[in-house]
């Protein structure tokens, strides 16, 4: 059949239209692509979990596809405080990968080992996790979005003075971290009128801590403030302190979130009840958007995980990078990601957050005693310190 030369120029026209016509953005653009860097194997894996469970909460309420750009999330496992094998992937997701951005990072080492490469390449690094405040300093294109030891333990010390806490014995484990906790908690706990009764340094591998914990019975503290890394030491420690008699006699322990992570609570059990702590997020933060992401990371999470702090976290580094990518209109330039990130703020899990021109989290401290609820260990908030910096000072 034949048709006209008028009817042939009109169904050429409707051809070219079809070609020319615009095709979804997500079929135009390349994905997203987002190196994740944590622990997935071996005593770090909780880690990698937590990051997991959280980016799975996020993506069930935002969806996989960022300003027409679908998200593709490389994961690679750190192993655990493992330098050269993170200085080897992050190499390979800049060059091989050709990642927009690199987000995760549980030790500080870790983030020490990324942070020449970010600047080489002006890679965007955003931090969950490791907290030495040195890291930024030489690290132009790094953000960090979970807390500094000083953020954390300088608000306290003023804390435990201003409650009667004027007497107390310092245990911090004798490696980088800790000795920033220690040093931190001394400064402050000085300044604000505090006596500190003596100190003892624990080797980072776990150690039996009855010895340590004579020394602060012998000093007949009010309490103990104790910086002791997850894993074997709070166990052990709760141990020594209650055989020791300090827990019946009333002396309290001021420590650290690390020392009461939910995730391990069935195995401190009723020894940790008492305790008191200082962080940045507990699972039972009494707002809205905390009720909402607890009860969908329990839907998503592994049995018998639980949302701390690196999930909390990792739910709010994904919501930046959205907003970044959003503003950028799916691009990511990679200096003006780090200046509007510099005028970060929201809301998420653990409050409101907003992002200084030092690249560092400012967030609230939150001081938190463990008890039972409804038969099961909390982290209950009954304090808080509104707004503090990387370096432990209220900003409002």
């Amino acid at each position: 059949m034949k048709t006209s030369g008028l009817g042939g120029a009109w169904l050429a026209l409707v051809a070219l239209a079809a070609l020319m016509a615009p095709t979804p953005a997500s079929a135009e653009e390349p994905p997203l692509k987002i190196g994740l860097l944590g622990g997935y194997s071996g005593s770090a894996a909780l880690f990698g979990g937590q990051l997991d469970a959280a980016i799975k909460v996020f993506m069930e309420q935002r969806g996989d596809v960022v300003a027409g750009r679908k998200v593709e999330i490389i994961r690679r496992d750190t192993t655990g405080p493992a330098p050269d094998v993170v200085r080897r992937l992050v190499q390979e997701l800049i060059s091989r990968d050709k990642v927009d951005l690199i987000t995760g990072f549980d030790f500080t080492p870790n983030a020490l080992a990324a942070a020449g490469l970010s600047t080489q390449a002006k890679m965007p690094i955003i931090i969950v996790n490791a907290a030495t405040t040195e890291i930024l300093t030489n690290a132009p294109y790094m953000v960090r979005f979970g807390f500094t030891t000083g953020q954390a333990v300088a608000p306290f010390a003023r804390w435990a003075v201003k409650n009667g806490y004027t007497r107390v014995f310092a245990i911090y484990t004798d490696y980088g971290p800790g000795t920033e906790a220690g040093n931190t908690f001394k400064r402050v706990f000085a300044e604000a009128g505090g006596t500190l009764l003596g100190e003892v340094k624990p080797p980072l591998a776990s150690p039996d801590y009855s010895a340590y914990v004579q020394r602060a019975k012998d000093a007949n503290p009010q309490a103990i403030f104790i910086f002791a890394p997850a894993q074997d030491h709070p166990t052990a420690f709760l141990k020594a302190y209650k055989d020791s008699g300090m827990k019946d006699a009333g002396v309290k322990v001021l420590a650290t979130g690390d020392l009461s992570d939910e995730n391990q609570f069935d195995a401190l059990g009723d020894p940790a009840l008492g305790m008191i702590t200082t962080y940045h997020y507990s699972e039972s933060h009494d707002s809205p958007i905390n009720r909402e992401f607890v009860k969908a990371f329990y839907k998503v999470a592994r049995p018998g995980e639980r949302p701390n702090f690196v999930a909390a976290v990792t739910y709010d580094v994904f919501n930046a990078i959205y907003k970044i990518v959003e503003q950028q209109n799916g691009k990511i330039d990679p200096d003006k990601t780090i200046a509007l990130l510099k005028q970060y703020k929201a809301e998420g899990p653990r409050g409101p957050i907003a992002i200084d021109e030092n690249r560092d989290i400012v967030q609230n401290i939150y001081i938190r005693e463990v008890k039972k609820v409804d038969g099961k260990l909390q982290n209950v908030e009954f304090d808080m310190i509104p707004m503090v910096n990387d370096r432990g000072v209220e900003t409002k």
